[in-house]
């Protein structure tokens, strides 16, 4: 008992200052306050793989999970991005996108939370997990939409992009990155004029976001995949019953394809992108996950150019 009252001593004002501190941000943005960040540190290139000037096959944006903290990290540590252009040269992929901040503001280039991540490491986790359930709070929803949609849009127009192209723009995303994700459809079309394909892996988001823009979505999923299912419990426009959610309508157009990756589970060594999990062809989970994605987006971009792109 002793414990447990330590703890939610030690959390209860965490938990309240990131709530406040994660709704600052979004407000900030729409206020004007602050302008969103579009410079890179020195040597982080705007994208990597094909050069624009070809042009590439399709531009692939990659939205980490809640482990996501400054522009060069990822949960894996750059693994999933490096094995999908290993596999797919003509991509150009994009890995900075702060998908948990609307003024993509790196979390670990702030001096408060470097200082703190050196002794609670646990407010950093928090931060980002505050920060989706903003982003899918139905109040602050449609600015923070816009706000990494911009952001995301302005990152592929610095990554060589050309509004109207017709390139393919891919969202893949891990986790409670399928919440930006999701959100960012509508802005990008408007600003991009491109046709999206959406990829989520362990995606953690609520359902609301309008998909009718988005041209297809796939969704990798494992039935040992505890966190993406409490999203599916958690949120009721992710039930059946809400057939009017975002989510369910995409479903019914048959907009969702489910691709089951069974036994992966959501983080660990037998996470969806784990280099030591080995599958009966002998394949690492880390490789099946690139090798889909890079064949899905293959698949989309051989379809978008024999048919055109969709309505």
């Amino acid at each position: 008992m002793n414990d447990f009252l330590l703890w939610a001593v030690a959390l209860g004002p965490a938990l309240l200052a990131e709530g406040l501190l994660a709704r600052y941000e979004v407000l900030a943005y729409g206020a004007g306050w602050r302008a969103p960040t579009t410079e890179l540190p020195e040597g982080v290139p705007y994208a990597r793989g094909a050069d624009p000037d070809r042009p590439p096959a399709a531009y692939l944006v990659y939205l980490d999970g809640i482990g996501k903290r400054r522009v060069r990290d990822s949960r894996d540590g750059g693994q999933l991005v490096r094995a999908v252009l290993a596999g797919a040269p003509e991509l150009r992929v994009l890995g900075q996108v702060q998908p948990y901040s609307p003024l993509a503001d790196p979390l670990a280039n702030r001096p408060v939370w470097s200082w703190l991540r050196r002794r609670v490491g646990l407010v950093l986790f928090l931060h980002n997990v505050m920060q989706i359930f903003v982003a899918a709070d139905r109040r602050y929803r449609p600015l923070y939409n816009r706000a990494v949609g911009s952001q995301i849009a302005t990152q592929l127009l610095l990554a060589g992009y050309r509004p109207g192209s017709g390139v393919p723009v891919v969202l893949l995303s891990y986790s409670g990155g399928a919440q930006v994700a999701t959100g960012a459809v509508d802005e990008l079309r408007n600003r991009l004029d491109c046709p999206l394909l959406l990829i989520m892996f362990g995606g953690f988001h609520n359902g609301a976001n309008d998909l009718t823009r988005a041209e297809h979505v796939h969704r990798l999923t494992s039935s040992g995949d505890r966190i993406e299912r409490v999203g599916t419990w958690m949120f009721p426009q992710r039930w059946p019953l809400f057939r009017g959610s975002g989510w369910n309508r995409a479903a019914r157009e048959g907009k969702v394809t489910v691709h089951r990756f069974d036994p992966a589970t959501h983080v660990g060594p037998r996470s969806y992108i784990s280099r030591s999990a080995l599958l009966p062809d002998g394949r690492t989970h880390l490789a099946r996950t690139a090798d889909t994605v890079v064949e899905l987006i293959r698949d989309h971009c051989r379809s978008h150019a024999a048919e055109g792109p969709r309505p």
